[in-house]
């Protein structure tokens, strides 16, 4: 591996021990926070694929309701039953913090607090199917809203499990073995420099000592 220019100093190896300490640190805690996402993750998969099997089956039979209704009720009167609706559901959003990120969740209210107003006809001209149809959208509404906000939650995760993996994999595959190689090219430099200086006081040392004796 090419190391990247430093100077060889003591000051500088310093710094990189200390830049290293903090960098096998941080890849920890960002290897611990990627595996507890990925576990979170996975639950979250396992209950949204159950979920989404619930809907898929609860809008299956509603739409089987619906046509049982139109094929024994006229095309007028259809429209005309489910021309002006009585009820209406807002959808309000907060968020949660989850291993830093914002999950958010969905929160359904109703105009009126009447169950009945989901059906916005009498009931003398329509047949009991359109109820039922009716009633099976209802019933599939909150768990419609439920799988949203899981599968946003799902993708939100996914995307923080993807940026935690970069940064665990540029601490473990260049930051850290970059930092490695640097400290281990200062102190070969800080090690030749004492050697030379060692040789050099040597020398000195024996001239000295030859000088004294009138060598």
């Amino acid at each position: 591996m090419a190391v990247k220019q430093v100077n060889p100093t003591r000051m500088e190896l310093s710094r990189l021990k200390k830049k290293l300490n903090t960098a096998t640190r941080g890849h920890k805690l960002l290897k611990d926070k990627r595996d507890e996402l990925m576990r979170r993750f996975l639950e979250m998969v396992r209950e949204n694929r159950a979920l989404r099997m619930k809907v898929e089956e609860q809008i299956r039979q509603a739409n089987s309701n619906f046509v049982l209704a139109k094929s024994s009720m006229s095309d007028e009167t259809l429209k005309a039953a489910l021309l002006a609706p009585k009820q209406e559901v807002y959808v309000s959003t907060s968020y949660r913090n989850v291993m830093s990120v914002d999950i958010p969740v969905f929160k359904t209210d109703t105009r009126t607090p009447d169950p009945n107003d989901i059906y916005s006809y009498g009931f003398a001209f329509t047949s009991a199917d359109l109820d039922d149809a009716v009633k099976s959208l209802s019933d599939v509404l909150p768990d419609l809203i439920k799988l949203a906000e899981i599968e946003k939650s799902c993708q939100l995760m996914a995307d923080e499990i993807e940026k935690t993996r970069r940064r665990v994999n540029a601490l473990e595959h260049v930051m850290i073995p970059e930092t490695q190689e640097q400290i281990r090219y200062i102190t070969r430099k800080l090690d030749e420099n004492e050697r030379s200086t060692q040789t050099r006081l040597m020398k000195v040392k024996d001239m000295m000592l030859q000088q004294a004796h009138g060598y």
